[in-house]
C-alpha cells in the first residue's frame, strides 16, 4: 500500500470496527490533513466517537472490540503488528468530553505524561520550563502561575479542560483528538476553548467530535459528516454547511433528524 503523503496527518483505509457482534463502523476511508481543524460530526450512535478513538487504539482495551483495516499517523501504520499502542498515544493525544484532571497539583498534571513516558529523568528547571510552556500554549500561565501546587480539581471547569490539553503538550504529540470538549461548559468557557483550539491549529492537526452545528462551523477547517458508522461527506467546512453535497447531510444539517 502506498504511504500516507506528508500534508496528511491521519489517513483512514477501509476501517471496519466491531463491537463484539454489532458493527459500528463500515468501510471508512478518510484524509485528515495536517495543521487543521477538522470536525467529525453526525447523530448520536453514528460512528463519531468510535472513529476518533481508533485514531489512539483507546477502542482496543475494552476486550471484545475487533478492527480490520489501516490508519496511519503521519504515514505510520498504528495497528501493524510492530506498533506500540504506548508510543501511538504519546504521538496522538486525547481530551474528553469532562475535563479529567488528575487529584495532584496543577505543576504535577502538567507533568504527568512526560514523566509517565520519559526515558531519562529531567532536571526541576527542566520541568519548570515545560510547565510554563504548557500553560502558556493553553492560555493559562498568567492564572494560575502563582497557585502551581494547588490542586488541579480546585480549578474552574473551563480552566481544568484548559489543563488537560496542557497534560499533553509535554509528551510533544502531532495530533490532538477531542471528544465534544467543550459539552460540559458554559457558553463563555465554551468560546474560550473554541479560541484555544483555533489558536493551536496549525501547530498541531485537530480532530474534534461535536454535536454542536454553530461550533463544528466556527471552530474547525473541513467537516466530516458521519451516519450509520459511514462517512457520508467530507469537505471544507463552509461548503458542507452551504452547499452540502449529500441530500443527508443537508437533512442533518438543517435538524430533519438527529
Amino acid at each position: 500500500m502506498a504511504s500516507t503523503t506528508p500534508s496528511l496527518a491521519i489517513e483512514v483505509q477501509d476501517l471496519n470496527l466491531w463491537y463484539g457482534t454489532f458493527q459500528a463502523l463500515y468501510e471508512v476511508d478518510l484524509q485528515i490533513k495536517a495543521g487543521i481543524v477538522t470536525a467529525l460530526i453526525g447523530p448520536s450512535g453514528c460512528g463519531k466517537s468510535t472513529l476518533l478513538r481508533s485514531c489512539n487504539r483507546i477502542n482496543e482495551r475494552l476486550g471484545y472490540v475487533k478492527t480490520t483495516g489501516h490508519i496511519r499517523v503521519l504515514g505510520q501504520d498504528i495497528y501493524a503488528e510492530d506498533a506500540s499502542a504506548l508510543q501511538v498515544r504519546r504521538q496522538v493525544g486525547m481530551v474528553f468530553q469532562r475535563p479529567n484532571p488528575l487529584p495532584l497539583s496543577i505543576r504535577d498534571n502538567v507533568l504527568f505524561a512526560h514523566r509517565l513516558h520519559r526515558e531519562t529523568s529531567a532536571s526541576r528547571a527542566d520541568e519548570d520550563a515545560m510547565v510554563e510552556a504548557a500553560l502558556r500554549e493553553v492560555l493559562l500561565w498568567d492564572r494560575v502561575k502563582d497557585r502551581l501546587a494547588h490542586k488541579a480539581t480546585g480549578l474552574s471547569l473551563e480552566e481544568q479542560q484548559k489543563l488537560c490539553i496542557a497534560r499533553l503538550l509535554p509528551t510533544r504529540p502531532t495530533v490532538l483528538l477531542m471528544d465534544e470538549p467543550c459539552s460540559a461548559l458554559d457558553p463563555e468557557a465554551t468560546a474560550a476553548v473554541e479560541d484555544l483550539i483555533w489558536d493551536l491549529r496549525g501547530n498541531y492537526s485537530i480532530l474534534l467530535v461535536t454535536h454542536n452545528m454553530a461550533q463544528a462551523r466556527r471552530a474547525s477547517d473541513e467537516c466530516v459528516f458521519m451516519l450509520m458508522g459511514r462517512v457520508v461527506e467530507h469537505g471544507v467546512t463552509e461548503d458542507v454547511f452551504v452547499a452540502p453535497k449529500s441530500q443527508q447531510t443537508a437533512d442533518y444539517i438543517e435538524g430533519r433528524f438527529g
